[in-house]
């Protein structure tokens, strides 16, 4: 009796249960829509981190930045012989120096890893290689005798100028500069499971085997490769030394922060830094602890600065940033106000539709209904048309998060350093306290069977809400309503 009296009821009121129904789904598809671009906007943010921490890091502890000592500009000089008496002297010079000019010594790796609650911890070496290709024209050379001049541009990326220790004046000549910066990182070739190069898989060649400690031997990241034209089994050369690119590296999410990847002890000798390191990545044993990592690493080796991916997150800027804080507060409040209103516009549909059937539930109690009868049969409309409208709004979710997974809308992030003497990944060349990384990454909304059982139970639940309304105010009925109704 109950399924016979709910369909033939639903069947005359369509228009009605419609109504309720597209109501519902509204705010449900609102929610998922939402639900599913957060869930795009995390998964974003841990590509952005990732590629800078590498695969399964939960940490870096860096050396605290100490203050600048007077005098020290922290930039890399030049020198060349202007002298030359041929017509075309093409010259060149590198300079490599560890990033931010911090460092550790590699025996802190050890005493991290022996930490309560560290599972794994891996030294790396960061550095910057500015090259200069200096071109002097013939002319005839006079020394000032100063002490400075302006020998081109030296910084990373053009940013300072270089320092001669002779400054000629070039008559009747000049001199052309060319000037190029990259980022090398020491890879510990005996664990690559944690640094930098764990962010990228090996697309062209092989990766560093354990017994390659101190080989000249070189992984380039696609990006430099193209840019360059390297390939594998070609050679590389930094600072008079030729290394063979054994294997071409892609990042697994986003772009590289690092160009060119060496065995550990090959880039302290670039950099004269024996037995030093400039990050460690820490892997904690337990992902709820690691705070209390952190606390004990600062506690038990001054003079660092540990930083988790909670805390690189916040430097995290851009329309990445922005769109995630909107997507987490606007949108979040936004949907639970639409949803909100779906629910008391169904509820208030529902009373007024039982309203309109005063005759009809006035009939069936002098018929010998009881009221919890009564109650029931409206609640089970209710509950059909908050199903319906559950149904409606998946779709429309799934709909909405298809299209915004298809169109893919591009992102950027803008990574600030946290100081320390350079952040994982991205830290200050010569002479710079911070750096940005920007990165472009393309958004998705992917959709969880959580988020789609969340939208069940909206369903359900704005369908028993509706249903308790109408439900309480057709049991308010009496017969002699029906009989008031009768014109």
């Amino acid at each position: 009796m109950f399924g016979i009296y709910l369909k033939r009821e639903l069947g005359r009121r369509k228009k009605a249960a419609l109504v309720i129904a597209l109501g519902l789904a509204l705010g449900i598809a609102l929610v998922i829509t939402v639900n599913s671009v957060s869930a795009g906007m995390t998964q974003a943010q841990d590509k952005v981190l990732k590629s800078l921490y590498g695969l399964g890091t939960d940490m870096t502890v860096t050396k605290a930045r100490s203050a600048p000592t007077s005098g020290s500009s922290g930039r890399p000089n030049f020198q060349f012989d202007a002298n030359s008496n041929d017509s075309d002297d093409t010259q060149s010079s590198d300079r490599v120096i560890t990033q931010g000019g911090q460092a550790l010594a590699s025996s802190v790796v050890t005493k991290v890893s022996q930490q309560t609650g560290v599972a794994s911890a891996v030294g790396a070496l960061t550095l910057n290689v500015t090259k200069v290709d200096g071109s002097f024209t013939q002319g005839k050379a006079q020394s000032s005798g100063g002490n400075t001049g302006n020998s081109g541009q030296g910084g990373p990326g053009g940013g300072s100028g270089g320092t001669s220790t002779a400054a000629p004046q070039v008559q009747g000549g000049g001199a052309d500069f060319d000037v190029n910066s990259y980022s090398v990182a020491g890879v510990d070739v005996t664990d690559q499971t944690l640094g930098p190069l764990a962010g990228s898989k090996i697309t062209t060649g092989k990766t560093f085997t354990a017994a390659q400690t101190d080989a000249k031997v070189a992984v380039v990241s696609k990006a430099y490769a193209k840019e360059n034209s390297l390939k594998v089994g070609g050679t590389l050369k930094i600072s008079g030394t030729k290394y063979t690119i054994i294997g071409i590296a892609t990042p697994d999410s986003s772009e590289s922060t690092t160009d060119v990847y060496l065995p550990l002890k090959q880039a302290q000798t670039l950099a004269d830094a024996k037995n030093q390191v400039t990050t460690i990545y820490v892997k904690a044993s337990d992902s709820k602890q690691i705070d209390s990592v952190k606390s004990a690493i600062q506690k038990n080796i001054s003079g660092t600065t540990v930083t988790t991916s909670a805390d690189l997150a916040e430097t995290v800027s851009g329309s990445l940033s922005t769109a995630s804080d909107l997507a987490t507060s606007v949108g979040k409040w936004l949907s639970i106000a639409v949803l909100v209103a779906a629910f008391l516009v169904a509820a208030l549909l529902t009373s007024s539709a039982v309203s309109r059937r005063v005759r009809e539930f006035g009939t069936l109690k002098a018929l010998g209904w009881p009221s919890r009868r009564v109650t029931r049969q409206v609640v089970g409309e209710s509950m059909v048309n908050g199903l319906l409208g559950g149904a409606l709004g998946i779709g429309l979710g799934l709909a909405a998060a298809y299209a915004v997974t298809m169109i893919s809308p591009k992102l950027t992030a803008q990574l600030g350093n946290t100081g320390g003497g350079g952040g994982p990944g991205g830290g200050g060349g010569p002479g710079q306290q911070a750096t940005q990384n920007t990165m472009e990454i393309a958004l998705s909304a992917p959709v969880s069977m959580t988020t789609i059982a969340l939208a069940v139970g909206l369903a359900v639940t704005g369908g028993l809400i509706a249903g308790a309304m109408g439900g309480w105010r057709a049991s308010r009925m009496r017969p002699a309503d029906a009989l008031r109704s009768v014109s």
